[in-house]
């Protein structure tokens, strides 16, 4: 299970992924919201273990900002203990459980495996694009009606830009999606990739288009009636 802890305390949060990850979850941290929005943004993540006091955004601010994008990731909230006012205010801009800190070890990952348990039984985003369809739980992508056959990386890369269709995708966080288990690839190899969707894409009124100074962006030149 990958999980998303953004905690800006920097101790407790290398504390929290040697434990998380000794438990066989996967997790990455954000020191703070921006850092988290970046994340985010990428997406992949079963849950995020959330700590409300942030340097640069409150916690509540970063969770209505998911929601309101249609983020259903599931949210965890750390908060001090006893603050009910912000545990009100959290449920009522979709947080999925609450922890008081201090918390034993043993309840945050019970209470993450819950969940992302009760998370599985939401249904999966059906993504679109113009004519670019993506089912998230086939892993299907269909263009004009036919399976667009790609390699896993073309796959990755597609997968990423679609998420966030119409939106600039920077290049750094899509070379990650897409080359995060081979640490000896050139930054560069993701031209390499996206050049080879972009021939699959031909003939379509589906572009990658390369912005500058923000990334790639996937867009469909169809008229919408």
């Amino acid at each position: 299970m990958r999980i998303l802890l953004v905690e800006d305390e920097l101790e407790m949060a290398a504390w929290l992924q040697r434990a998380l990850a000794q438990s066989g979850f996967v997790p990455e941290h954000a020191k703070d919201a921006h850092t988290a929005e970046s994340m985010l943004h990428a997406g992949g993540y079963d849950a995020v273990v959330m700590d409300l006091r942030l340097p640069d955004k409150h916690g509540l601010v970063l969770l209505r900002e998911m929601r309101s994008r249609s983020d259903i990731t599931p949210v965890l909230l750390l908060t001090a203990q006893g603050s009910l006012q912000d545990r009100v205010r959290g449920l009522n801009l979709g947080a999925d459980d609450f922890l008081s800190k201090p918390f034993a070890l043993e309840e945050l990952e019970a209470r993450l495996a819950a969940l992302v348990r009760r998370s599985k039984g939401r249904p999966s985003p059906y993504l679109q694009c113009g004519p670019l369809n993506y089912d998230s739980e086939s892993k299907a992508f269909i263009l004009d009606g036919a399976v667009l056959h790609l390699t896993p990386r073309e796959h990755a890369a597609l997968a990423a830009l679609i998420a966030r269709a119409r939106t600039p995708v920077e290049k750094h966080q899509l070379f990650l999606k897409v080359f995060e288990e081979d640490s000896e690839a050139s930054p560069d190899a993701i031209e390499v990739v996206l050049h080879r969707l972009r021939k699959k894409l031909q003939g379509s009124d589906i572009q990658i288009t390369t912005v500058r100074g923000l990334g790639y962006m996937l867009e469909s030149t169809a008229v919408e009636g």
